[in-house]
């Protein structure tokens, strides 16, 4: 894990960025920041910018924490409560500029349109009704460890999580693929295409819970991507859980949706592979400020439980999906421009 502090020079830096755009815009959802956005981005410091460039190439880890931003915690509103909160202006504006400009410095934000309602930027924070849920609504259960959206072959290059407040220090927890201690036999089983993976809740028909679209091309991509996850339902495509290097490989694994669909040699392997990462489990609690930056082909995450009181003070992350490669999802989104995933 690499931690990287900004200094108050930086900070000053950054908060004049954000002060300038927060005078134009009133979300990160709006058309014309996102178009601006990756130009923005190289107003922020050269150091700042040098230490993603080099996460983004070298690859020296799998996690980057960016520490040093200040959160106001008595000018911060309360934790909402709902799933459905969204107001505009968003009363977190400050901070989702500055989150949204540093991990334009890792590629451009992406949203599923089964997910939040469409928006790029995320919350995650305890919902009573969801409680028990494997999502980040829920709170009482152990969120299990995953790689995002592990079943989509456009699923995100790096997940984002900036923390707004913390005050049970409920720890996020991460393994890395280098730290994980696998022998040549199982990592040749594991770099087979002989593994399934499961559509998660939120991708499965019925997870849209917005307005049934009215342009046409939006009614047939939502059309095909219901089909495309019933298909996955019935007769998911087997995929390696191992791939890139074979030395240095990748990782793409998410075990509570690989349940009950592998042969017996996989599903040996998987449990095999599975114990390995437990072993090299590891864990970061976010402080407010915090932001960290989680390589999804490299570490798969996850969240220790923890007693929501559902009164305004609980754990609160904003949350971005980035890819490396816009133009590689373009089947699924409505036109060049856009960030939405059908």
């Amino acid at each position: 894990m690499v931690v990287f502090e900004l200094n108050n020079t930086e900070i000053e830096q950054i908060n004049r960025v954000v002060g300038e755009l927060a005078g134009r815009f009133s979300t990160v959802e709006d058309p014309e920041f996102l178009r601006e956005s990756q130009l923005w981005a190289h107003e922020l410091p050269r150091r700042l910018r040098q230490q993603l460039v080099d996460f983004r190439t070298d690859e020296p880890s799998g996690t980057l924490i960016v520490r040093g931003l200040p959160v106001d915690e008595a000018g911060l509103v309360p934790t909402p409560t709902t799933s459905g909160h969204r107001p505009v202006p968003s009363p977190t504006l400050s901070y989702d500029l500055a989150f949204f400009l540093i991990g334009g410095l890792l590629g451009e934000s992406i949203g599923w349109a089964t997910q939040q309602d469409g928006y790029l930027m995320h919350d995650v924070y305890p919902v009573q009704s969801f409680e028990n849920d494997q999502i980040g609504w829920g709170s009482k259960e152990l969120l299990t460890w995953h790689t995002e959206d592990a079943f989509h072959p456009m699923r995100t290059d790096y997940l984002g999580l900036m923390c707004l407040r913390n005050p049970d220090a409920v720890e996020t927890t991460v393994a890395d693929i280098a730290d994980v201690k696998i022998d040549d036999e199982l990592r040749e089983v594991l770099a087979q295409p002989r593994f399934r993976i499961l559509p998660d809740d939120s991708h499965r028909p019925g997870a849209w819970k917005g307005d049934e679209p009215e342009e046409q091309i939006l009614i047939d991509l939502l059309r095909r991507s219901r089909e495309r996850v019933e298909q996955a339902l019935r007769t998911p495509e087997p995929v390696p859980v191992l791939f890139g290097s074979p030395v240095d490989p990748y990782l793409r694994l998410d075990p509570h949706y690989m349940k009950d669909v592998q042969g017996e040699e996989e599903q040996q392997a998987l449990d095999s592979v599975i114990g390995a990462v437990d072993a090299a489990m590891g864990g970061v609690v976010l402080a407010p400020g915090d932001i960290c930056f989680i390589d999804n082909y490299r570490v798969v995450h996850g969240r220790k439980p923890f007693k929501a009181r559902f009164d305004g003070s609980d754990r609160w992350l904003r949350r971005l999906n980035i890819t490396r490669d816009l133009r590689k999802s373009r089947e699924y989104r409505a036109s060049a421009p856009d960030r939405v995933i059908y």
